[in-house]
């Protein structure tokens, strides 16, 4: 009993202990990213906004931290990016915006492969918007998706017991298919995001409602395209658009650019990676497809697989 106590709580100190080590790591490395860095000329910032966009902390971490240096004059945010989460899409556009309008910093996207959906959203809060010619760009819309296993359950035999306290408590619940009150409920909330999304366009791009209206239904545009629609303002490279940065921000068509360093896992950090790795890289896209379920995305359609 002695050795079994004993063992316990060995194995609970190197959990504690290990979990301390993981928060100072964080903690330390996030210290040393915020006080030490410093933008060492007058330059562009040089940002990335990629993948999926869910909780954008590092994108917006950076932003948030140099726009406030000095030598920071204007921005330029690589764009590669299907879109994502509606929320977290609308905090990206908020804060291009506040750089622009408080920091009076130019903000300029490059759109690489693909800037649809909401990373577009965030892209029309910018000064300018510099597109490759067969870039994917647009898919104004929104979209929610759910799944009924109600069948998969009764094959599992899998009961399902659900309290709850109104009507719409479990609305787009997986256990039962979907009523048309719930449906017509859903479509409201999306069509209501749908409008802050042309209202965003439309005001970022100087562009008539009804031109917004006539495109804004999930469609996607080569960036050629966009170009000739007012969705974007120039074809180009994204050398291209640090020359269009250093133009507006009064450092010339040659400015130098200012790429944020990457930032170092710590021992553990490192440690804790290399054990998970394999298995998080099986089921990351698993694991997004199914955490996205029942939210409202602006998302372009099939950049989960399905």
């Amino acid at each position: 009993m002695k050795k079994f106590l004993l063992n316990t709580v060995m194995i609970f100190a190197i959990i504690s202990f290990g979990a301390f080590l993981l928060a100072m790591g964080s903690i330390i490395g996030k210290l040393q990213f915020e006080h030490k860095i410093k933008v060492p000329e007058p330059s562009i910032l040089s940002l990335k906004l990629e993948g999926i966009i869910g909780e954008p902390s590092r994108f917006l971490e950076d932003l948030r931290y140099f726009r406030k240096d000095e030598n920071v004059k204007g921005i330029v945010i690589h764009i590669n990016s299907p879109g994502g989460v509606v929320g977290p899409s609308q905090e990206i556009y908020a804060e291009i915006k506040r750089t622009r309008d408080e920091f009076q910093k130019p903000v300029v996207a490059v759109c690489s492969a693909v800037a649809a959906s909401g990373a577009y959203y965030a892209a029309v809060a910018a000064d300018r918007i510099v597109t490759n010619p067969g870039t994917m760009l647009g898919s104004i819309g929104v979209i929610m998706q759910f799944a009924n296993l109600e069948k998969l359950y009764e094959w599992a035999k899998v009961g399902r017991y659900v309290v709850k306290t109104g009507a719409y408590k479990d609305s787009g619940a997986s256990y039962r298919p979907m009523r048309e009150d719930e449906k017509e409920l859903f479509q409201d909330l999306i069509d209501e995001v749908q409008v802050q999304f042309k209202q965003a366009v439309a005001s970022g791009r100087n562009l008539p409602a009804d031109l917004v209206d006539k495109y804004a239904d999930g469609r996607v545009f080569t960036g050629e395209a966009a170009v000739k629609l007012g969705f974007a303002d120039k074809v180009g490279t994204y050398l291209d658009g640090v020359r269009v940065a250093g133009e507006l921000s009064g450092l010339g068509d040659d400015p130098e650019i200012f790429e944020p360093p990457e930032k170092h896992a710590s021992f553990f950090e490192t440690m804790v990676e290399g054990q998970f790795q394999g298995s998080l890289a099986n089921r990351v896209e698993g694991w997004l497809s199914l955490n996205l379920v029942g939210k409202p995305l602006y998302l372009l359609p099939g950049s989960l697989g399905n």
